[in-house]
């Protein structure tokens, strides 16, 4: 058995994060993240999985989404992102208003929320990208 096989073997595999023997926060095969936190590249490999994961959550959830043109796919793929799926799928009146392509109340319906007053200044650039300020 290689290095790999046996840490593998020892360790465990914990998909979401975990308390070890020891106390620390861990994840993965015995990953103290704690301690040894993540480098910027295992950062970057995990948003652009996470992106991947949510523009296909929207394409499954939004028959309609492959209609839109890139910028606005974006930006509901970022809203799902920071909202997750199933708090992303209650803004009834701005995903109504974007599949028939009426990005001005989808603009406003994402400021009138909840969200926009909890994200501040990024509700207000997504929902300038929806309206099609091209300056956002």
């Amino acid at each position: 058995m290689n290095l790999i096989e046996r840490i593998k073997k020892h360790e465990g595999l914990g998909l979401k994060p975990y308390r070890c023997p020891a106390g620390y926060l861990t994840i993965g095969y015995g990953r103290n993240i704690e301690e040894n936190g993540i480098t910027e590249a295992e950062a970057s490999f995990l948003l652009a999985n996470d992106i991947k994961n949510c523009r296909a959550e929207c394409e499954k959830n939004f028959r309609w989404f492959n209609n839109l043109d890139a910028e606005r796919q974006d930006v509901l793929v970022e809203m799902d992102f920071n909202l997750g799926i199933k708090r992303f799928k209650k803004f009834k009146k701005m995903l109504a208003a974007c599949e028939r392509k009426d990005y001005e109340t989808a603009s406003k319906e994402m400021l009138d929320s909840l969200w926009a007053r909890q994200v501040g200044k990024r509700a207000e650039t997504l929902a300038a990208i929806m309206k099609g300020d091209n300056n956002a």
